[in-house]
C-alpha cells in the first residue's frame, strides 16, 4: 500500500479518448461486454460494511486476525458464497502474533509521545537508558551504514522513515551497535509501522511523529528512556477461498482483499472496503456463470501482521497449481473518506519504486484506467511496493494488479482539482485507528470502484489474452521461469518489506 504523493500522469484529453475506447479496452475481442459492473450497487456493497461494522461491535471492537471478531468474518463471508453455490474452502494456517502490553518513551525527562513498531523486541524489565544518536537525513535515511554517527553504539538512534524499510534501518543500527531505534514519519501523522516478521526484528524500535521526530533530531546526547514490554503468541486463523464450479481450471482469474482489521478499530475502509467490493462482485456473478475461465476469489487473514495469509495461500501451491493462476487482482482500500484514485502501476511508466511487475501486469493496469474512465475516473498509477497481498504473487511471476483510494499519503492540490475532496490531508485521516467505522468511507468511491472491480474481473473471466498471450502450461512455465530469474536478481541484496506499514 503506497504512501507516497504520486503525481499526475494522464492529461484529461488523454482520458476522455479512454472513456470512448473502455469497453473494447477491458473486454479483449473474444469476450463477452463486461456489464457485471452495471449489477452492482453502492446500497448492496455499504450493506457489507454494515456487516462487518456489526461483527466488531459485538467483538472488542475490532476484526483481527486470532480473535473472534475475524473468526465471525470469516463465516459470515464463507456462508454468503456457500449460499450463492460457488466451491468454499477456510484453509487453517498459523503464524506469530505480536501482542503489545505497555509502551513508553521518555527524553531528556520528559514523557515523549510515540509506539512499538509491531514485532519490535522487547526490552528488559523497566526498559533501557541510553544517550540518543541521530542518523543522517539524505535521500536513503538511515538505509547504509554511513548514515550514522560514530557515537551509535550503546545508544538509541533516531532515524527518519524513506527509502528503505523499517526492518532495514533497525538492522543497520543493530549491526553498529545501538541499543534501540525511533523512526520518525517523512510525512504529518502518526508512525504506525511493522518490522515485518519477528526473524528481522533485531533491536527494540519505536516510531513517532514527523513533528516530534524533528524536534528529537536537535538533542543529540540527551537521555532516553525506552520500554517495550511484548510478546509473540502462535495464532491459528483462516483464509477465504470461493472458486466458481464453471470455467477452466487451468486457466484461472484469482481476486483478492484482506479481511482482517488492526487491533485498534474496526476496519471497515481497511479492508472492509475492499473486502465488500469483492464480495458483491462474487454474489453477483454467482458460483456457476457461463465464462470461459474459473474465477476464484480469496479473503486474506493476517495481512496486518505482514502479509501472512496470502504468503502462505502462494507459498502452499505447487509450481502446478500456480501455473493454474492466469493473473492477481488485489482490492486494499477501495473508499476512503478523502479518496485517491489509483491502479498499480504495472508497466513502471512512473518509474518510482520497486520496477514493473511480472509480463502482463501492464495490461492490467491499463485494462483497470479504461473500467475507471467509464465511471467518470482518472486513475493515477501506485507502486508495487510490497504493502499488501499481491506481494508473493509477483515474487512467483503472476502478473498482478488492482485498486486503490490511498492511507496515510496525502493528497495534493492537483488530485484534490482533478477528484475532489481536501488537499493537504491523508487519503484516510484514520488509517489503522479506531475511527476507521462506516463513517470513514466515501461511498461514491466505495462504488465506483466495485463497478470498475466488477467490470475487469468479468472481462477476464471471459478471456485473459490480452495478459498472458498464451493457453498452454508450458508456454506459461517457461516464461513464469524467466521472470523468477529476473526478479531474483532485480532484489538481490535488498530487503521485500512486507505489510501495510513496512517503510
Amino acid at each position: 500500500m503506497s504512501s507516497r504523493t504520486i503525481t499526475p500522469r494522464r492529461t484529461a484529453a488523454a482520458v476522455a479518448a479512454t472513456c470512448a475506447a473502455a469497453l473494447v479496452a477491458i473486454a479483449p475481442a473474444s469476450a463477452a461486454p463486461a456489464g457485471l459492473g452495471d449489477r452492482i450497487t453502492g446500497d448492496a456493497v455499504n450493506r457489507h460494511l454494515i456487516a462487518l461494522q456489526r461483527i466488531a461491535d459485538s467483538n472488542g471492537g475490532n476484526r483481527a486476525s486470532g480473535l473472534p471478531g475475524y473468526e465471525a468474518s470469516v463465516d459470515h463471508v464463507a456462508g454468503k458464497l456457500r449460499g450463492a453455490g460457488f466451491d468454499v474452502t477456510t484453509p487453517e494456517f498459523t503464524y506469530d502474533a505480536y501482542y503489545l502490553d505497555s509502551f513508553s518513551l521518555a527524553v531528556a525527562g520528559q514523557p515523549t509521545e510515540g509506539d512499538a513498531l509491531e514485532y519490535s523486541p522487547a526490552t528488559p524489565q523497566g526498559g533501557i537508558t541510553a544517550p540518543l544518536s541521530v542518523a543522517a537525513v539524505d535521500d536513503t535515511p538511515g538505509c547504509e551504514a554511513t548514515d550514522f554517527p560514530a557515537d551509535v553504539a550503546g545508544s538509541v538512534v533516531l532515524i527518519q522513515r524513506g527509502s528503505c524499510t523499517f526492518a532495514d534501518k533497525q538492522r543497520v543500527a543493530a549491526d553498529l551497535g545501538a541499543a534501540g531505534a525511533i523512526i520518525y514519519n517523512n510525512v504529518d501523522g502518526p508512525l504506525s509501522g511493522t518490522l515485518g516478521d519477528p526473524a528481522d526484528a533485531r533491536i527494540p524500535s519505536a516510531g513517532v511523529t514527523k513533528q516530534v521526530g524533528e524536534a528529537l533530531a536537535g538533542q543529540a546526547g540527551a537521555e532516553v528512556k525506552l520500554d517495550v514490554q511484548s510478546r509473540l503468541e502462535t495464532v491459528t486463523t483462516r483464509n477465504v477461498v470461493a472458486q466458481t464450479r464453471t470455467g477452466r481450471p487451468d486457466n484461472v482469474v484469482m481476486a483478492g482483499a484482506h479481511l482482517d482489521s488492526v487491533a485498534e478499530g474496526p476496519g471497515i475502509n481497511d479492508n472492509g472496503s475492499g473486502s465488500a467490493g469483492l464480495l458483491e462482485t462474487a454474489l453477483r456473478m454467482g458460483g456457476s456463470p457461463q465464462t470461459e475461465n474459473a474465477v476464484r476469489f480469496a479473503w486474506w487473514g493476517a495481512e496486518e501482521s505482514g502479509l501472512i495469509g496470502s504468503t502462505k495461500y502462494v507459498q502452499g501451491l505447487t509450481f502446478e497449481q500456480q501455473l493454474d493462476i492466469a493473473l492477481y487482482l488485489n482490492f486494499d482500500m477501495i473508499g476512503s473518506p478523502n479518496a485517491g484514485y489509483f491502479a498499480y502501476d504495472g508497466d513502471d511508466s512512473d518509474a518510482v519504486g520497486s520496477g514493473p511487475g511480472p509480463q502482463g501486469s501492464g495490461q492490467i493496469e491499463k485494462d483497470f484506467v479504461a473500467a475507471m474512465a467509464a465511471e467518470g475516473v482518472e486513475l493515477e498509477g501506485t507502486d508495487f511496493n510490497g504493502r499488501s497481498d499481491y506481494g508473493e504473487f509477483i515474487a512467483n511471476g503472476i502478473p498482478a494488479g488492482g485498486l486503490f483510494t490511498g492511507a496515510e499519503g496525502v493528497k495534493t492540490d492537483a488530485q484534490a482539482a482533478k477528484w475532489g475532496g481536501t488537499a493537504g490531508v491523508a487519503y484516510d485521516p484514520n488509517y489503522h485507528q479506531a475511527g476507521d467505522h462506516l463513517g470513514n468511507i466515501d461511498r461514491v468511491a466505495l462504488e465506483r470502484n466495485a463497478k470498475g472491480l466488477a467490470n475487469v474481473v468479468e472481462a477476464y473471466s471471459h478471456s485473459t489474452e490480452a495478459v498472458n498471450g498464451m493457453q498452454t502450461r508450458e508456454e506459461r512455465a517457461s516464461t513464469r521461469q524467466a521472470q523468477l530469474s529476473t526478479f531474483a536478481a532485480h532484489a538481490e541484496g535488498r530487503a521485500i518489506p512486507h505489510g501495510h506499514n513496512a517503510s
